[in-house]
């Protein structure tokens, strides 16, 4: 098994060898997801590399700033006109997370698979993936420091945007000295730290308010205490004018309750099928648990879809999550 510096080495070698490249990341796309894939685009338009940049799903309004993220062509609203050959993949921790993008991989297309998640199986022809990186930003951080290259406030502050919001702000576990190291670096080209944290951690919509009203009404405890859950529907959803960047966070309020080890959010796609997210106060393996239902993640950030009602759902969760406990 080669290491972390063999697997950036083969990774810069992949991309100066090659050309006119698709760049994803996973469906309904965070902070680390985006900034991952600008930040790809970003290395590459300094090589000088034909490159397109492609999700299922809109970026986070709150992430307009970012450099180029306008490029970033969302599926339901305008689709490339063709397949690419050679493709990147970024924060995707399995090959079902880049959603329907896979359309436009041809047949024989060569994958680079850059992620941070434990539960990657490793899909790519050349595969950069380190476990322990706070965020896919992190291992981009690295990689783009094998590259002879002047970084500026654009590269930095997307770096800075994937590191902080995987983080949580910087107060996760996974915010190593490592981290906070690049961090600082990260600072020194001029990302202004406290305007993004207060545009991406702290400001919330009206929609989101209102979500999140709806959904602390659906709060349910085990009797022990140590699980807790709610859930969100799709009227939920009409009626309060939100969309899928709203609910992020919102499951971190069961998981936040005193006594509570598991907290889990139920996100109803449709009258068979469930979103669930998970949350591990850390004596459970949440990635691990998520992987029974074909999902993955973190020890103790993860989700999964489940295609059943959402009273199956939530029953063959808390069964699973009881089973782990």
């Amino acid at each position: 098994m080669q290491s972390y510096e063999q697997s950036l080495q083969q990774t810069r070698e992949f991309l100066l060898e090659h050309d006119d490249y698709l760049v994803v990341s996973h469906v309904q796309p965070d902070g680390d997801a985006v900034s991952s894939t600008l930040a790809v685009g970003w290395l590459l338009s300094c090589l000088g590399k034909k490159y397109t940049m492609l999700n299922e799903g809109p970026i986070p309004k709150r992430m307009e700033y970012l450099w180029h993220s306008d490029e970033i062509i969302n599926m339901a609203s305008s689709e490339p006109p063709r397949q690419y050959s050679n493709v990147i993949c970024v924060d995707c921790a399995d090959f079902q997370r880049v959603g329907l993008t896979h359309r436009y991989f041809a047949k024989d297309a060569l994958i680079l698979n850059i992620d941070h998640h434990p539960t990657n199986n490793g899909y790519g022809l050349v595969n950069l993936i380190k476990p322990d990186a706070a965020a896919t930003a992190e291992i981009l951080f690295d990689l783009l420091k094998t590259f002879e290259i002047e970084w500026d406030i654009d590269i930095a502050t997307a770096l800075y945007t994937g590191i902080l919001t995987d983080t949580g702000g910087f107060r996760y576990t996974n915010t190593s000295p490592k981290v906070m190291a690049a961090v600082s670096e990260l600072l020194s080209y001029g990302v202004n730290g406290p305007e993004l944290a207060e545009t991406l951690l702290e400001e919330m919509t009206l929609p989101q308010i209102k979500i999140l009203n709806k959904a602390l009404n659906t709060l349910q405890l085990s009797p022990e205490g140590d699980i807790a859950w709610l859930y969100v529907t799709p009227e939920d959803m009409i009626e309060c004018a939100a969309a899928n960047e709203d609910l992020e966070g919102l499951v971190n309020y069961p998981r936040n309750i005193r006594g509570v080890e598991v907290g889990i959010l139920f996100k109803v796609i449709h009258e068979h099928a469930v979103k669930v997210s998970l949350r591990s106060a850390g004596k459970v393996d949440v990635a691990d648990l998520a992987q029974t239902f074909g999902g993955g993640g973190h020890t103790r950030a993860a989700g999964a879809r489940i295609e059943a009602t959402l009273e199956t759902a939530i029953a063959q969760v808390l069964e699973e999550v009881r089973r782990h406990l």
